[in-house]
């Protein structure tokens, strides 16, 4: 049948016709404004023209949506090789925990020497470098719920497949990509909250002389913040809440919706599911119900048969020895890397290197603290929503929402109150911190529990455990990998955060307090000493790993072969 006839039109609601004039206006406004069209990239002047935000916005949205493109194909590869291959998971997973540690400042080099010298400052290269930005906020939290979706299959589901002759493509498609649904749907409303978060680093690149400007959201936040437009910068987080509330509203609800037929189910389920609300206005408006299910899923059928052709194509042993070779290369680029580290560091230092460890010490016990913190209301608020499907779906898209709200743009003015009540910055910046590090903590946590299968439900129900004893016997050991993956993640964007919680800057003041974060802070912005920067950020890296081997490995072993489900 075809989709538009006039039996089709006279059906039509005011919900068609609104979403029509919504996408026209959409497009005079994007595509028939000529000053946005004209609009100057690279460093030339920045506009805070408030006409220009919808330009603004989605040149951040289509940076965001290309670096979570390659954030999940990423995360598919390299998840599952971890997962299936015990010599590479001994490089992967310590890599990637020390990679999602390194605070976005440590890949600000990178990104200049590599893309912006690649393409000779080029918008290309600017566009790439920030891209790259991007993504190393999104892809390291996605491996990690791959990897922990493909080790937490249960054994007998995994023998099914197998004894069914099903492999290559086929078990791809049937098993591993399915099974990693789930916790990738949690893990990119957490990727895409981590990409708001660093998106005013990502578009306004410096390293001590050099600046690039890009437009977007995030750099016209800063501008604002940085010359005091608080009205301005107020306009572009609300241009910016927009498209987070249209996000949850068209994107993640339904997705965590959907997502819910690959959870493991040995039994019904007898409680109702709340339909989203975006999919209950679609199905009071028939022309746009239509054009959305068929867009949908075609959409998702052409997404998962790429997705499972790429991820499939990566395990064969041709493109495994071709992995092995780039690897190889890799490592060669790391041993050059090392190299001219040790060049670098073997130079006269100044006396502010021998700060640096009592720098990290202030900073990890910050850590520590807001950990405990988040901690402490995360877990109870996620055994609260785990008790009640509906309570969930209630609560959740504000939790989604708050999640996904650029924090840091709000950082001077906390600082400010809490500056204002005489509490010092230290305080400050552990209040700072916990926005890094909560939200992978909660979300990762809720994740876990709503996947308990409806037979324990039952089994809790039928035997009358409540409280403190469900809570330890039921609740604990379901979300116990996913408050591990959590954890690790948390602390990963817990180190990231520290570098805007211990040097917050609004109206050309500077807020600081002593830290490591702080320290790189003025390496980068103040000195541009790459010795330094480099120095600062080993530093890191150094007590990521020891933190890693003595810690969260064990850990993550220990819960994922304890606590695996099995029939």
């Amino acid at each position: 049948m075809a989709f538009w006839s006039p039996a089709q039109a006279r059906r039509a609601s005011p919900l068609d016709a609104a979403a029509i004039g919504l996408l026209a206006l959409l497009v005079l406004v994007l595509f028939l404004d000529q000053r946005a069209a004209a609009l100057p990239t690279g460093q030339g002047l920045f506009s805070l023209s408030p006409s220009l935000l919808p330009w603004y916005a989605v040149r951040s949205f289509l940076r965001m949506l290309i670096a979570y493109g390659f954030s999940l194909a990423f995360s598919l590869v390299v998840g599952y090789w971890a997962a299936t291959s015990l010599r590479a998971r001994r490089f992967i997973m310590p890599a990637l925990d020390i990679l999602q540690s390194v605070p976005i400042l440590g890949f600000f080099p990178a990104a200049i020497f590599f893309f912006i010298r690649l393409f000779r400052g080029s918008i290309i290269g600017i566009e790439s470098a920030a891209i790259f930005l991007i993504f190393t906020s999104q892809a390291w939290n996605l491996a990690f719920s791959v990897y922990e979706s493909l080790t937490t299959i249960p054994e007998d589901l995994s023998t099914a497949v197998d004894s069914s002759g099903a492999s290559g493509l086929v078990r791809w498609r049937r098993l591993l990509l399915p099974a990693c649904i789930p916790r990738l749907t949690y893990n990119s409303m957490l990727s895409w909250a981590a990409g708001w978060y660093f998106l005013i680093a990502s578009e306004v690149i410096t390293v001590g002389p050099q600046s690039y400007t890009l437009p977007g959201l995030g750099s016209y936040i800063g501008t604002a913040i940085d010359h005091g437009r608080w009205g301005l910068a107020g306009a572009g987080i609300g241009a910016l809440l927009v498209i987070i509330i249209l996000m949850h509203l068209l994107v993640w609800s339904p997705l965590e919706f959907w997502s819910r037929r690959f959870r493991y189910e040995y039994a019904s389920r007898t409680e109702a599911v709340i339909t989203p609300r975006a999919l209950a206005l679609i199905a009071r408006a028939p022309l746009l119900r239509r054009l959305w299910f068929r867009t949908v899923d075609r959409t998702a059928w052409a997404g998962g048969a790429i997705a499972a052709g790429f991820s499939f194509v990566f395990t064969l042993p041709a493109v495994r020895v071709m992995l092995g070779l780039i690897a190889i290369a890799a490592a060669g680029a790391v041993g050059y890397g090392g190299i001219r580290t040790a060049l670098a560091i073997a130079k006269p230092l100044p006396p502010e290197a021998s700060f640096i460890p009592l720098a990290l010490l202030y900073s990890f016990l910050r850590l520590v603290a807001a950990y405990i913190i988040s901690l402490a209301w995360t877990l109870p608020l996620a055994y609260w929503l785990s008790r009640s499907p509906q309570r969930s779906a209630r609560v959740l898209p504000i939790v989604q929402v708050a999640a996904s709200m650029p924090a840091t743009a709000f950082f001077p003015l906390i600082v400010a109150a809490i500056l204002g009540l005489h509490l010092g910055m230290n305080l400050a910046a552990i209040v700072l911190i916990l926005t890094g590090m909560q939200w992978y903590l909660l979300l990762n946590l809720v994740a876990g529990a709503l996947a308990m299968p409806e037979d324990l439900r039952e089994l809790a129900a039928a035997s009358n455990v409540d409280g403190w004893l469900y809570f330890r016997r039921f609740f604990l050991p379901v979300a116990m990998p996913s408050l591990i993956t959590g954890s690790i993640t948390a602390w990963g964007g817990g180190w990231n955060a520290l570098i805007i919680a211990e040097w917050v800057t609004a109206e050309g003041h500077v807020y600081s307090t002593p830290g490591i974060g702080s320290l790189l802070d003025r390496f980068t912005y103040v000195d541009g000493n790459l010795q330094m920067i480099t120095l600062a950020i080993l530093t890191i890296v150094i007590a990521v790993t020891v933190l890693n081997r003595l810690v969260w490995r064990p850990l993550y072993a220990a819960a994922s072969d304890r606590f695996r489900l099995e029939y």
